[in-house]
């Protein structure tokens, strides 16, 4: 199938094709990389009708549940067309992944206007997978209204979605006090919308003093964007109560950050560019046949890491020097690129 029948297929609302676009941005197989560029050259320019927003909360917190009830009353009640790209954590060991989000939110993944689509981190740092960047381009391509990317959890790492979405927001569950400490200031740094979940029954009370707190601490971190206050918003996904307030929130917020939303995206573009140069070197060591006898050396200790390093580099095929290739990774911490290019903006 040619790049651009496949692209077609997808545009005229064919899931099957998307999901399949999907699979193949997935593969780590060279032929489907091809394949997968292919395709996204073919794409053009990304959409601006498309909204991208991040989620992410602590385990337990209910993203699933809270993500179903907020997703049916985008398609069901407002008609919007919905897609969810679910992270699941994947096996350090085995490499597997349960991928359970279909199953847990069975009623939006039976709406017409909703397409689920859950994919694995396989190792990936960040709350995000590597290719989920381009499954959001093929999702707009097929002209969804939303894409909603739901993380792996919260943790110090998990900020990689903030760079990929247009909004990020936090669920957090009633009890402030010990959470509140255990989420990382970098996370609250980059929510642009705090979500106060299971304000029901007798964890109402829990969870509007919850909502206080987040609203203090708030106070204390400065806004990512000049044209937006991060605020705090009380739901329940079990009674639906509060989610169309989440919503209308977003809306806001959308239109507040609309003069920077290109700003944001190209240096979304930026943060691919380096990500994509890490993975692709990274590749390409391990694929080193020198790669498994310096990790025996380095394993017996009959070699240090540093210069095992070294060498490894140095016996890269391609066209930079080992130099270039540290130079490289140096840079590739987007979050001092990024950094650096909002200080000059401030």
């Amino acid at each position: 199938m040619t790049p651009e029948t496949r692209l077609a297929a997808i545009r005229s609302g064919d899931r099957r094709a998307l999901a399949r676009a999907i699979t193949l941005a997935e593969s780590t197989r060279s032929d489907h990389r091809r394949e997968t560029q292919a395709l996204l050259d073919a794409l053009g320019p990304a959409s601006d009708a498309t909204f991208r927003v991040g989620i992410t909360g602590t385990p337990g917190v209910g993203k699933s549940t809270f993500i179903e009830s907020f997703g049916m009353l985008l398609t069901r009640d407002l008609g919007l067309r919905l897609a969810v790209l679910a992270v699941d954590p994947s096996s350090s060991r085995s490499g597997g992944s349960i991928l359970g989000d279909k199953t847990r939110m069975s009623e939006l993944n039976r709406e017409p206007n909703a397409f689920i689509r859950p994919s694995p981190a396989s190792g990936t740092l960040g709350g995000v997978a590597r290719r989920t960047r381009e499954a959001i381009r093929l999702c707009e391509a097929a002209a969804f209204d939303v894409v909603l990317v739901e993380t792996v959890g919260v943790g110090q790492s998990e900020t990689a979605v903030a760079q990929t979405t247009d909004a990020f927001v936090l669920l957090v569950g009633p009890g402030g006090g010990d959470e509140l400490q255990g989420v990382k200031r970098g996370i609250m740094e980059l929510a642009d919308l705090v979500v106060v979940n299971k304000c029901d029954g007798d964890l109402a009370p829990f969870a509007t003093a919850t909502a206080s707190d987040y609203a203090s601490a708030l106070r204390l971190v400065r806004p990512r964007t000049k044209s937006w206050t991060p605020e705090v918003s009380l739901a329940s996904a079990v009674t639906g109560d509060g989610v169309a307030r989440v919503w209308d929130a977003l809306e806001r917020y959308r239109v507040a950050t609309e003069q920077e939303r290109d700003h944001r995206r190209a240096d979304q573009n930026v943060a691919w560019l380096w990500d994509e140069v890490t993975g692709e070197v990274l590749s390409r060591l391990h694929r080193d046949p020198m790669a498994a006898g310096l990790e025996v050396a380095v394993a017996a200790g009959t070699l240090g890491p540093a210069v095992a390093a070294q060498r490894l580099l140095a016996n890269l095929r391609g066209p930079y020097t080992p130099a270039t290739l540290v130079t490289l990774a140096a840079q590739a911490d987007t979050d001092d690129i990024l950094g650096s290019r909002r200080r000059s903006d401030a």
